[in-house]
């Protein structure tokens, strides 16, 4: 069975700095795209970031120039740099991957900014 975990969340002051993680378990986690989502209170889900496979990496234009994916495979892991943190991005933020066909989601870690 799929699990993903994150981590890394919390408060933090507008242009803080916050290193989320997201573990998976139970797939071949090294041939598995992976991304990144949020969702504030009131609003709907919004894509963040994505890595793919091979590293390649995708920043939605929003967080463009603040935030970085990364993942290292050996720890089946997934990484979010979210540098200068706005209070706009307060949200709760989860990893997802697409497994034959099944979309699988984490918990989620909440992410507040605020002073």
């Amino acid at each position: 069975q799929v699990q993903l975990v994150e981590s890394g969340g919390g408060l933090v002051q507008p242009g803080g700095s916050l290193r989320l993680s997201c573990v998976a378990s139970g797939t071949d986690f090294s041939g598995q795209n992976m991304g990144w989502y949020r969702q504030a209170p009131g609003k709907q889900r919004e894509f963040v970031a994505s890595i793919g496979s091979l590293g390649t990496g995708l920043i939605a234009r929003s967080v463009s120039g603040r935030f970085t994916v990364s993942r290292d495979n050996a720890k089946n892991a997934v990484y979010l740099q979210m540098n200068g943190l706005i209070p706009e991005d307060t949200a709760i933020y989860s990893c997802n991957t697409l497994v034959a066909g099944v979309a699988y989601w984490g918990q989620g870690t909440q992410v507040t900014v605020a002073s």
